[in-house]
């Protein structure tokens, strides 16, 4: 008898080691599935801003220049800014081998962010590709070369396609982890 109780209250202090990480992990997922579902709201948050030149808030006063409509410039500005802040939770929480290529699309709605803000120039959205060039030209091989590499060991040996990319994977820590991990 006193050899199971050991066992028994083994699996007990291990079933609530488990159940906090699960908890832990379903608080954040929940807190991500929240903000993924609110977008939308996020989104339609430019037609709280009036339709005039000049906007006070309580935080400053926001001239739209080029736009000449603070509405107009809000529409733009989340119109780059949510499908931006989507990209980075996708680039964070994404499991597979090829989740690098999801740098493009966020370098591509940084920099019409940045332009969007200089509105002076006259061509907000062009020459996009003179700035993601170098981008593209570090990602889209080195995602080449993974994938390569991955369809090269599937043929020589018996892993599937699943294995394979568990293998290839890098598992930082936390989001913290993967920010490290660029710089």
């Amino acid at each position: 008898m006193d050899k199971l109780q050991p066992k028994s209250k083994k699996r007990k202090e291990n079933s609530l080691n488990g159940d906090n990480n699960l908890s832990r992990t379903a608080i954040l997922g929940t807190i991500i599935a929240t903000f993924i579902s609110s977008t939308p709201l996020l989104y339609l948050l430019h037609e709280s801003v009036p339709d005039t030149a000049v906007w006070d808030t309580f935080l400053g006063t926001y001239e739209s220049g080029f736009w000449e409509s603070a509405q107009y410039a809000m529409w733009v500005y989340t119109g780059k800014i949510v499908p931006l802040i989507l990209m980075f939770i996708w680039f964070f929480t994404c499991k597979h081998w090829w989740y690098h290529a999801l740098l493009v699309p966020i370098v591509m709605y940084s920099f019409q962010i940045i332009t969007s803000y200089h509105a002076e120039l006259k061509n907000t959205d062009e020459n996009q590709i003179l700035i993601l060039l170098p981008v593209l030209v570090i990602v889209v091989p080195s995602i080449y070369l993974i994938r390569a590499k991955m369809f090269n060991k599937i043929n020589m040996s018996n892993k599937t396609l699943e294995e394979m990319e568990a293998e290839f994977m890098i598992r930082p820590k936390g989001v913290w982890g993967k920010v490290k991990q660029y710089f």
